[in-house]
């Protein structure tokens, strides 16, 4: 089950957050040291909180009985567009097509929101996650490499018009 997350499900939203994105960084040798700006190392309570209550970011969770398995936000943006941020499902809750679920649910909150276009930054090495962006009609937009990040920035968009 999807459901909006309250205040209260922050922590468990950053464990599942660290859980989902450390398995990216273990596969591309991301590190503390090398990439303390990656996701799994740099989300905490604070920052979630601070995109919850200061951004007033949509966000969700999917749900296994009453343990949170999988999470997205949204950032709404100029133009009608909106930012997919940190959408994850624990290891050991993967190719259950809870994914899939989750970004189909963005698509719809986002469109309720009048969102227009939706955007995603993914890292460009991992091609395997572009592709499953590709299936779901994302486009390739192009790169930036930043000096503190190991890796290239990818970015993505959608129409959901």
């Amino acid at each position: 089950m999807i459901r909006k997350v309250n205040e209260q499900e922050l922590s468990n939203c950053v464990n599942v957050i660290k859980e989902s994105f450390i398995t990216v960084a273990n596969d591309f040798g991301f590190t503390i040291e090398n990439a303390p700006r990656f996701t799994a190392f740099a989300t905490t309570e604070d920052r979630l909180k601070w995109h919850f209550l200061g951004e007033h970011r949509p966000m969700y969770a999917f749900f296994d009985k009453d343990t949170i398995v999988g999470y997205y936000s949204l950032l709404l943006q100029e133009n009608n567009e909106c930012e997919l941020n940190n959408l994850c499902v624990i290891p050991s809750h993967r190719h259950q097509k809870i994914g899939a679920e989750l970004l189909k649910h963005a698509f719809d909150v986002a469109k309720e929101l009048g969102c227009k276009t939706m955007n995603i930054g993914i890292v460009e090495e991992n091609q395997v996650l572009r592709k499953w962006y590709e299936t779901f009609g994302f486009v390739h937009t192009g790169t930036q490499k930043f000096d503190f990040f190991p890796f290239t920035c990818g970015y993505m968009k959608k129409s959901l018009v």
